[in-house]
């Protein structure tokens, strides 16, 4: 396994959790990373990037001023940290990886993907 993402579970809405992304066996400085989560029934959800530089690109709109996304490169992790949590955040969360411009910043696309996590917020 390449890349695992972990720290989901259940928490109630206005609260908040870290998820961590962790990467094994590759170079994770020379890796854009990003989020996705998919919520029961729906199609999976852009979430942003966090790109070389710890700069944080493209953040959605519903998740802005209460997710942010970072990185350690020398943990070779990235996290994501999700405030004010309400219910309609309750989705599998993902983590991506890819080492090409184009494909992550451009395309959204992502080569790479960990296992996702569980979050659920309760009302």
């Amino acid at each position: 396994v390449q890349l695992q993402a972990f720290g989901g579970g259940l928490v109630q809405a206005g609260g908040f959790l870290r998820l961590s992304c962790a990467t094994f066996g590759v170079h994770f400085a020379s890796l854009i990373m990003a989020w996705f989560r998919q919520p029961p029934g729906k199609e999976r959800e852009f979430l942003g990037i966090v790109d070389l530089n710890g700069g944080i690109r493209d953040l959605a709109d519903s998740v802005r001023g209460r997710f942010t996304i970072s990185r350690d490169n020398v943990k070779s992790t990235s996290y994501l940290q999700m405030n004010a949590l309400n219910p309609e955040d309750t989705a599998v969360y993902y983590c991506a990886r890819d080492a090409n411009d184009y494909s992550a910043y451009v395309l959204k696309e992502f080569i790479h993907w960990g296992q996702g996590t569980q979050v659920t917020v309760s009302s």
